[in-house]
């Protein structure tokens, strides 16, 4: 993904809930709640305490918006 058009895309979905999948095959799913022009930061819920992870746009593949995706 391009960073200026992945940049805009993220602030148009902040709060939403999105599955990300990695260059490295990493997936990561939950709510995003930050973004720079270099990097998204998502709120995983995975677990009870639920967890921050920042990715930067050159490392991610795809994303897929929505609930269950």
């Amino acid at each position: 993904m391009a960073g200026q058009h992945s940049e805009n895309l993220f602030r148009r979905l902040k709060g939403e809930l999105v599955n990300i999948k990695t260059v490295s095959g990493g997936v990561y799913k939950g709510r995003v709640v930050d973004v720079t022009n270099d990097y998204v930061c998502l709120n995983e819920t995975i677990d009870m305490e639920g967890s921050q992870v920042f990715l930067f746009f050159s490392a991610i593949e795809s994303m897929v918006t929505g609930g269950d995706s």
